[in-house]
């Protein structure tokens, strides 16, 4: 596991009960916010690199976070999912912009 980055609650306990030592420190709001969009970048990345659908769970959970940072609930964001559904449409029609020719 890659030290300095935001874990899971349970990770420093899984690593203490492995028989090895978690330091750790509790963050402060603005630090943990950037320490969050780290964590979205990274599990991005994660499942990017492996089409594993268990990294979607990881980035979820890091969206619930955010969510709560920005005093929002699940459901907030996903109203604004579905007005942006119903406004621009989603992805299930596969379609690729290949070009704008601006007139």
């Amino acid at each position: 596991m890659r030290p300095n980055k935001l874990v899971r609650d349970l990770v420093p306990q899984m690593i203490e009960d492995n028989g090895d030592e978690a330091i750790t420190k509790i963050l402060e709001q603005e630090e943990y916010y950037e320490a969050l969009k780290a964590k979205l970048k990274e599990e991005v990345e994660d499942y990017l690199e492996s089409d594993d659908p268990e990294e979607l769970a990881d980035i979820i959970e890091v969206i619930h976070a955010l969510s709560d940072y920005h005093q929002m609930t699940i459901e907030d964001i996903e109203n604004m999912r579905k007005t942006k559904l119903e406004e621009r449409g989603g992805f299930a029609e596969r379609v690729y912009l290949v070009e704008v020719i601006e007139n």
